[in-house]
């Protein structure tokens, strides 16, 4: 077969740029063609397609008003984006195209490329994020709470009411018409299959309008370091001399760290007196978290690593006695618990969005209330008291790492999404 994937960024800027990327490798490897669709920008990786590409644009950090409104209008319908998508489809003829994130930076204007409907050529589209039902995109608004406003009533004035996009009316009154334009258009009519890669997106998904038929369930896979820690000889190497719990990520307001910090300092004097929590990443709070940090009772035994990759990052997560995923945003299926699971490390997680799929309470981690200290204080002592009962600690690790060798195989996922795109060519 012929795919065409689609991306607004063509290089490894996060998860869904090494997805879309993984995918088209992996394609490959199975013997087919693979075509790439995606905006010039100086990191991009080389590319043959690439002079298909649409021109590069911001919404932040945009210092020019008559480049900031060229771009607005842009964001809804791109006139330019369409033409060259017509090109490539007309030079590649695909037999399949797969959307990844393409809102605002290139649009769904792709899909009225007179070639798709020519062809009967079938669309995917895999959701990264809540955007197809929440202009938003992460489903909280504009003060951090999770909000099903839009989804209620589908009206998404809501998104400008709440400030909903960074906190901005005017970004969130651009996101709000891009989703009335998409609506009235009928842009999601033209896909013909979503990828969800959790069953809670996908019943999100079907709750903001999209016909159930057309949502598969199918959870992103490893990769292929990740599995081999998962699948290798099981040397445990969790720091027993000076313990620590864990938390890796971005520090921002919706990955609920202001939560775990208050948390760590509930749960401390019921926790083994040598263990610490160890924060590692970087992020627009992070000044504010250090802050508040340093204001706790339990300060000296808070530590703040900065920014981490690689082999650096992995000794942090493989030596930590648990990690914690505090999120208070509905997360789809992070990639930090999948890390922690092929590490041994087990994680406790809130219970919102994916993670519940993730972190079973007593067998992979332990589970605690979004947004709430009192609870997800106690699952850190429980942790802890796991970890102290090595049989018991043990379990955990193998539940953890079988988790990633049944549920996170690539091979499986390709298999899977080549067989969903073979049905949808021959149907």
């Amino acid at each position: 077969m012929k795919i065409l994937l689609v991306n607004k960024f063509h290089y490894r800027k996060g998860g869904a740029e090494t997805y879309y990327l993984t995918v088209g490798s992996e394609l490959e490897r199975m013997g087919h063609e693979v075509a790439y669709f995606s905006m010039k920008h100086p990191n991009n990786l080389p590319c043959k397609w690439d002079k298909y590409f649409v021109t590069q644009r911001e919404y932040n950090d945009v210092k020019n008003p008559l480049s900031a409104v060229r771009d607005g209008i842009a964001l809804i319908y791109s006139p330019g984006a369409k033409r060259n998508f017509q090109a490539l489809c007309e030079e590649f003829r695909p037999d399949v195209v797969h959307l990844n994130n393409v809102h605002r930076q290139i649009t769904l204007s792709i899909l009225d490329a007179p070639y798709l409907k020519e062809h009967h050529v079938p669309v995917f589209y895999t959701a990264h994020d809540y955007v197809t039902v929440c202009p938003g995109y992460l489903m909280l608004d504009g003060e951090g709470r999770v909000c099903d406003a839009c989804l209620e009533d589908g009206k998404y004035r809501h998104c400008i009411e709440n400030r909903c996009v960074k906190g901005s009316r005017a970004k969130s009154a651009l996101a709000a018409f891009e989703a009335s334009f998409n609506r009235a258009h009928h842009s999601n009519e033209r896909i013909d299959r979503v990828i969800a890669p959790s069953r809670f997106m996908r019943s999100k998904l079907i709750e903001g309008g999209w016909p159930e038929g057309k949502v598969e369930a199918l959870q992103n896979f490893a990769d292929d370091a990740i599995l081999a820690r998962a699948s290798g000889v099981a040397d445990d190497v969790t720091d027993r001399e000076s313990p620590y719990l864990l938390f890796f990520g971005r520090l921002s307001a919706e990955k609920g760290v202001d939560v775990l910090l208050r948390a760590f300092d509930a749960a401390a004097p019921s926790l083994p007196r040598d263990m610490r929590l160890i924060v590692v990443g970087d992020g627009p709070d992070a000044a504010e978290f250090r802050e508040l940090a340093e204001s706790l009772y339990s300060a000296p035994r808070i530590e703040f690593a900065g920014y981490q990759t690689g082999d650096a990052l992995q000794i942090y997560v493989e030596r930590a006695s648990l990690a914690i995923a505090s999120s208070r945003c509905r997360e789809n299926m992070p990639y930090s618990i999948v890390e922690a699971f092929a590490a041994g490390t087990p994680v406790v997680g809130t219970r919102i969005g994916g993670i519940p799929e993730l972190v079973t309470d007593g067998v992979t981690g332990f589970a605690c209330e979004p947004g709430d200290v009192a609870t997800m204080a106690d699952a850190m002592v429980r942790g802890a008291e796991a970890f102290l009962d090595a049989p018991v600690y043990v379990r955990m690790q193998e539940s953890c790492r079988a988790y990633v060798r049944e549920n996170c195989s690539r091979d499986k996922f390709m298999d899977q999404l080549v067989k969903l795109y073979e049905e949808a060519v021959n149907g």
